[in-house]
């Protein structure tokens, strides 16, 4: 009996969702308005960055451009755009950890040559990787763990996280959750 009364409330909060065209496929935390910031460091340049990068319901178009520039392929210094949903992981953990430290990027953004050249050399590097779509970052964190940093990672469920204590990082990306 209860279950039809839930099923009953299920379809009236759809149809009403549906006629104000809501869509309730966006975690809480993505669809927040408080400001999103990050601070990153790029261990293989030495360059950093610290800024908010989303408040007011929008990116910030030079903050992105910056992470972009930081997150690039230090190999080959090709830039592409992060997607949005690992820079909000990144804040999101920022959060989770409680730190203004920075990430310390091992990777972000790699070009397809390189990671070609990554895969033949490395067991763990994918040939399809996350990172040549400028979804996946592999980072630690200032003045934290590695199994705190993958501890909020996992906690977040907002993709995949590869734990790589024998190299020094977690592996971040936005694709479908899994854990390894």
């Amino acid at each position: 009996m209860q279950s039809s009364s839930v099923l009953t409330r299920r379809r009236v909060l759809g149809a009403a969702a549906a006629a104000t065209g809501i869509a309730f496929v966006t975690p809480v935390p993505a669809i927040s308005f408080a400001p999103r910031a990050v601070s990153l460091y790029n261990t293989h340049t030495g360059e950093w960055v610290r800024t908010v990068y989303w408040a007011d319901g929008h990116y910030i178009r030079d903050a992105v451009r910056d992470i972009n520039w930081v997150l690039r392929d230090h190999y080959t210094d090709e830039v592409r755009p992060m997607n949005a949903g690992v820079l909000d992981l990144l804040g999101m953990m920022r959060e989770r950890l409680d730190t203004h430290e920075p990430f310390l990027v091992v990777s972000g953004y790699r070009s397809p040559a390189t990671n070609h050249r990554l895969y033949l050399r490395h067991n763990g590097v994918a040939s399809n990787s996350y990172h040549i779509h400028g979804m996946a970052i592999d980072l630690r964190c200032e003045g934290r763990s590695l199994p705190q940093v993958r501890g909020a990672a996992v906690s977040l469920r907002g993709g995949g996280v590869g734990y790589y204590p024998h190299s020094d990082f977690v592996h971040v990306d936005c694709g479908p959750v899994r854990y390894w």
